[in-house]
């Protein structure tokens, strides 16, 4: 049998695909939601100073991690990545079971997980105003439903008007404790009356500063059924790059958002380096007291120069510098030390945050800005 294959009619048909598209036709484009979501834009500039201005540990991590990052070799790096270990381990460090911890990759991926996991367009989502931007993102990923609270002149959690702001419609709720940038806190009596007026609503508890305040929800994970709780060891650990976080809540929450999570989400090498990180108790409790002593050193030193700030429960205090915000940011870098400009946020015109570290650093720290304030001549 044969068959006959019109050569000039195969040669119309490819010049055909390989013309040009025209200009009036439409480009791919994403989901609405995509276009209309906020974007969030890390400084650039070189970091290779002081860094007291993205709440990290200045230091190290705890020399056992380092000691296992030393140990990994090169075949270990071609295996595909298990949480299911690590979430063992960790999960036995806070007292539950393994089905009710998710490893992510840090807890901006916690976040987003949360977000695509529960909320759908239309479903509206709750936070206190200044916090984190990430939820922002996310949630603008999902629904144009975000329902912001903004915080006094205080800037503590404004607890009567968030709690009116609860409707049938609210399905995430969201609140950092201590929260960022401000550095207040929550009480967990306040919490847990957002999860019973809210039944219908995953309540996250953001807990990524928990260190350095003491105070965690973790007891109520399981018993209060629309809790989540986020960690991170981007902080005290110091292993932000590394990017390793954790949700923990009711096994069935939990179950869910590990059914939206990738199954390789976080790598080998932060898995390795976790179970050391947590056995490390003695280096974790140096840290924090470290960041103790050097808040209230910097507090001090805030009062002493006559600058406004908030009492912090965190690895940073924000304080009101004014119109010159720019000024005092610029002239802290020529010194080599990185402070945040937070003056974009809501609430926070003319605000700066600066993150505290080991002694060295807050010595350094301080010695800047006392330098810098005296060569602006400035005065509140």
């Amino acid at each position: 049998m044969s068959i006959f294959v019109d050569e000039t009619n195969v040669d119309i048909e490819l010049e055909r695909a390989s013309a040009p598209i025209e200009a009036t036709a439409t480009a791919p484009q994403p989901r609405a939601r995509v276009k209309a979501m906020p974007e969030y834009h890390p400084p650039l500039a070189a970091r290779d100073m002081l860094r007291l201005d993205f709440n990290e540990n200045t230091f190290a991590p705890s020399p056992k991690v380092l000691g296992k990052l030393r140990q990994i070799t090169a075949e270990g790096l071609t295996i595909y990545p298990e949480r299911e270990h690590a979430e063992i381990d960790t999960a036995a460090y806070l007292g539950l079971d393994s089905a009710q911890v998710l490893l992510t990759n840090g807890v901006d991926e916690a976040i987003h997980l949360l977000c695509t996991t529960f909320l759908e367009e239309g479903d509206e989502a709750l936070i206190a105003t200044p916090s984190f931007f990430m939820y922002d993102v996310s949630v603008g990923l999902m629904t144009s439903s975000l329902i912001r609270v903004q915080s006094d002149e205080t800037l503590a959690f404004p607890r009567a008007r968030f709690m009116a702001a609860i409707t049938s419609k609210t399905k995430l709720i969201l609140v950092a404790s201590p929260n960022n940038p401000t550095g207040a806190t929550v009480d967990r009596a306040d919490l847990l009356a957002l999860c019973a007026a809210a039944p219908r609503a995953v309540v996250f508890v953001d807990e990524a500063y928990y260190h350095f305040h003491g105070e965690s929800m973790m007891q109520d994970v399981g018993r209060v059924k629309n809790l989540v709780v986020g960690r991170t060891f981007s902080k005290a650990y110091g292993l932000a790059n590394l990017r390793l976080g954790l949700l923990a809540g009711d096994a069935e929450l939990i179950g869910y958002i590990r059914k939206a999570a990738s199954p390789y989400n976080v790598n080998g090498v932060a898995l390795a380096c976790l179970p050391e990180a947590l056995r490390d108790q003695a280096y974790l409790d140096w840290y924090i007291a470290q960041v103790h002593a050097g808040r209230e050193r910097v507090m001090a030193a805030l009062d002493e120069l006559g600058v406004r700030y908030w009492k912090s429960a965190a690895n940073f205090v924000l304080f009101e510098i004014g119109p010159r915000h720019k000024e005092l940011v610029a002239r802290m870098r020529e010194k080599g030390v990185l402070l945040r400009d937070r003056s974009s946020d809501p609430g926070c015109d003319g605000f700066v945050r600066i993150t505290i570290g080991i002694e060295e650093h807050v010595t350094r720290g301080i010695a800047a800005l006392r330098e810098v304030l005296k060569e602006m001549a400035w005065t509140r």
